[in-house]
C-alpha cells in the first residue's frame, strides 16, 4: 500500500499478514526448543507484528470514526 498521508507511508505489510505471522512466531515460542538467541529474535518480530497490527486498528477506527455520522446529543 502505497497511500501516503501526515503519518507517511502505509506498511506493506497487511494486517491479516501481520496476525497470521504473529500468530505462528506465538506458536513457535510456545513449542519450545529454540536457542535463546532464535526466541529473542522472535520475541523482537513479535513485537513489531503486535506494533504493527496496532497500526492498522487504530488506522481502522479513525476510518470508522469519520465515516460516522456526527453526534447531535
Amino acid at each position: 500500500m502505497s497511500a501516503t498521508d501526515e503519518r507517511g507511508p502505509e506498511p506493506a505489510t497487511t494486517y491479516e499478514q501481520a496476525r497470521e505471522e504473529l500468530a505462528d512466531v506465538v506458536r513457535r515460542l510456545e513449542a519450545g526448543g529454540l536457542t535463546l538467541e532464535e526466541s529473542l529474535a522472535l520475541w523482537e518480530r513479535g513485537e513489531e507484528l503486535a506494533r504493527l497490527c496496532q497500526h492498522w486498528l487504530d488506522r481502522a477506527r479513525e476510518r470508522l470514526a469519520a465515516a460516522a455520522p456526527p453526534d447531535d446529543a
